[in-house]
């Protein structure tokens, strides 16, 4: 691995280890982030949207310029809205 690469996978991990533990620390996150993307999961401009309003809801800030952690966090948010689909 190169270590510009090295380099963008410490910084991901540092940034999901953050927002681990602010999730670990505020239950509420996690249910309120999940509320949001319900909301929103319809919308063609779903991921901005619940990124936005989960930024001005919770204590996670998701800026305009996405790093790897937030697609991430964007990316397993859609997913877990696909396995709720999925069980109904």
């Amino acid at each position: 691995m190169s270590t510009s690469a090295e380099s963008r996978q410490a910084k991901m991990i540092d940034e999901l280890r953050v927002f681990i533990k602010k999730v670990l620390s505020d239950p509420t996150i996690a249910v309120k982030s999940m509320e949001i993307a319900r909301q929103h999961r319809s919308e063609p401009n779903a991921k901005e949207l619940i990124a936005r309003d989960i930024s001005a809801n919770t204590t996670i800030r998701i800026p305009e310029n996405w790093s790897e952690a937030d697609k991430m966090f964007l990316e397993i948010i859609h997913d877990v809205l696909e396995d709720e689909e999925a069980l109904y």
